[in-house]
């Protein structure tokens, strides 16, 4: 009895550990994310971020993403195979500002990318639209350097009411929703992706008219 509470104990803090890990890369990224924000509001006059959401994953969700791809529920499979416990959802304007921003967070030292997902070019069958960057950060502790993996969503304002409500209906038909609803969502995602076409064109235009003023005043 006393090995088994001793190997509780054990495990719990295994668990707590490697969450601090997790909750301290979060806290890295975003401070590096409000740096690159307030040095393109300093720079450019203009912040591509709207704003920023991060989450945990719970315990659920981890162990059913294992079993899902075939691993066993064990913590070091969970850190060596779920690359999406420690997530970071960046929402934007425009497309452009979406590659504008993962091409700057790709240039910092400190973060490594293991591989990235672009569902904007390649949108999933459901119609999902997201830029999905994988990545690794050290986390300095006591004992040394540790590199912790997070997973960074950026999309826009559109694409992310279009996933928040596609989430909401995954969950409500535990994934099996009735065929007319997957469509109507199909379809409310190509009109996303046209709005945001529509927007990007209109935020142009309105550059272009405020360079050609700025060029007339000079």
């Amino acid at each position: 009895m006393a090995e088994q509470h001793t190997e509780i104990r054990e495990n719990v803090y295994d668990w707590q550990n490697i969450m601090f890990l997790y909750n301290s890369a979060i806290k890295e990224v975003r401070t590096k994310l409000d740096i690159m924000s307030d040095e393109f509001q300093f720079i450019y006059q203009y912040n591509p971020i709207e704003y920023i959401k991060s989450r945990i994953k719970t315990p659920e969700s981890i162990v059913n993403k294992l079993r899902r791809d075939g691993y066993e529920t064990t913590m070091k499979n969970m850190v060596e195979h779920v690359s999406d416990i420690a997530g970071i959802r960046v929402v934007c304007s425009f497309t452009s500002d979406i590659y504008r921003l993962a091409e700057a967070i790709g240039k910092q030292e400190e973060i490594s990318v293991l591989y990235i997902k672009d569902y904007i070019k390649h949108p999933k069958e459901s119609g999902y639209r997201s830029y999905h960057m994988h990545i690794q950060v050290p986390i300095q502790t006591t004992k040394g350097i540790v590199p912790t993996k997070v997973e960074l969503q950026i999309r826009t304002i559109a694409m992310d009411f279009w996933a928040s409500l596609e989430h909401k209906i995954y969950y409500k038909f535990e994934g099996d929703a009735p065929d007319y609803i997957s469509e109507d969502l199909q379809s409310c995602a190509r009109i996303v992706a046209k709005l945001d076409e529509k927007m990007l064109s209109l935020n142009e235009a309105i550059m272009e008219v405020e360079a050609r003023k700025k060029q007339g005043s000079d």
